[in-house]
């Protein structure tokens, strides 16, 4: 039995959740976003909390309620505050430039790297080595800034590449003769 389902979460103020039989829907100052319910999860709401409940007592059940209730979760702090991933440009040249909805890379290619950016993410560049990912979707967030980060990965010689933050790179020590 999932021990994450076990969790209610908590609806911030500000955050409205509309339950159906079949689908749920979460609205916040950043947006609305929409789920549908698998028929092995219950989803009850009482008093500011959404507790989650496999229907069936089976493995898959289980596992199925414990995924809602971290989906469920993650919509309520997307819609509310939102998720950020910050990435980090190391290397000689490398720099990043963000012009209306299209990404602009330097990443030690004959050609810069354009990335169209999709809807429902902003990207800033608060200086030319630092890209910042924003959005309401964590998936879609972590999806874009690998995508990002695909281009150039982190090298383990120099330590060179897209980088995320909080990422460490352990480097290698050069071939000796």
């Amino acid at each position: 039995m999932s021990r994450i389902a076990n969790n209610p979460v908590s609806i911030p103020a500000g955050v409205e959740v509309t339950l159906n039989d079949t689908s749920l829907s979460v609205k916040g100052s950043k947006g609305t976003m929409a789920l549908d319910v698998h028929h092995l999860v219950s989803i009850s709401q009482d008093e500011g909390v959404l507790k989650f409940v496999a229907t069936q007592r089976s493995k898959v059940s289980g596992a199925l309620a414990g995924t809602f209730r971290a989906l469920v979760a993650n919509m309520v702090t997307g819609v509310s505050t939102g998720f950020t991933r910050e990435l980090q440009l190391i290397g000689v040249g490398y720099r990043a430039q963000a012009q209306g909805r299209v990404l602009n890379l330097n990443l030690g290619f004959s050609h810069p790297v354009e990335y169209q950016i999709p809807d429902g993410i902003e990207i800033d560049t608060p200086t030319q080595t630092q890209v910042v990912v924003r959005g309401m979707d964590k998936q879609k967030v972590g999806q874009v800034s690998a995508e990002i980060r695909a281009y150039r990965p982190p090298e383990p010689y120099k330590g060179k590449g897209v980088r995320y933050s909080d990422e460490i790179v352990k480097r290698k020590e050069a071939k000796k003769k």
